[in-house]
């Protein structure tokens, strides 16, 4: 994650009384949301290998193995190793092979995909971080009812097609403006891609 969640929470006094990780590698943020009084986290994890580290560290009746989109069906993921699986993606890799050439997707690994809709989280996850490798906005178009209870994202976006069909920043700032939210910091620290912070009822 490039932004400083800490830094962010303080500067917008940000409410956050739980968090929907996607795309949770190792957890990593675990500690994190844990240091911020963040009650409650539920982490969405598809590939097999991350997801045994992530129950190694996280309790396991906070995750879920499966993948996020717009519809539920079985998708090939296309994966890595070089970078212990954080570039793995449902798209194929563009750019990305250009950039990180030392980053080879060396396998592919079918998961199953739900809704986050499906999952029904009640009003206290007022939070969405997440992190797919420009499959963002399919996410978010099977998250049409949980977004209306959500105040922050912490996404992934991309300026250039890192991955083949990405979703552009623009087009996550299009499709989450109907929800009401705007994009108030972004860092490119990535150039082609970066993380940015979305939220409702904030001014600037």
């Amino acid at each position: 994650m490039l932004l400083d969640l800490r830094k962010l929470k303080n500067k917008y006094n940000m409410n956050i009384s739980g968090v929907i990780h996607i795309g949770a590698h190792h957890g990593e943020e675990y500690d994190l949301y844990n240091s911020l009084n963040i009650q409650k986290i539920f982490f969405f994890e598809p590939l097999q290998n991350n997801y045994e580290v992530l129950i190694s560290k996280v309790p396991e009746d906070i995750c879920f193995k499966t993948a996020l989109g717009s519809s539920e069906c079985v998708v090939e993921m296309f994966v890595e190793e070089a970078n212990g699986g954080q570039s793995s993606s449902v798209l194929e890799p563009e750019l990305h092979l250009i950039q990180y050439p030392h980053i080879v997707f060396n396998k592919k690994e079918k998961v199953k995909m739900k809704t986050l809709d499906s999952f029904n989280f009640s009003k206290d996850y007022n939070m969405i971080n997440i992190d797919v490798q420009g499959y963002e906005l399919e996410v978010f178009k099977g998250a049409t009812h949980t977004l209306n209870n959500i105040d922050y994202i912490i996404a992934e976006v991309n300026r250039a097609d890192v991955y083949k069909n990405c979703c552009r920043v623009q087009e996550l700032d299009e499709f989450l403006s109907n929800y009401g939210f705007c994009r108030i910091e972004t860092s490119w620290d990535g150039v082609t891609w970066g993380d940015a912070l979305y939220a409702k009822n904030i001014s600037i």
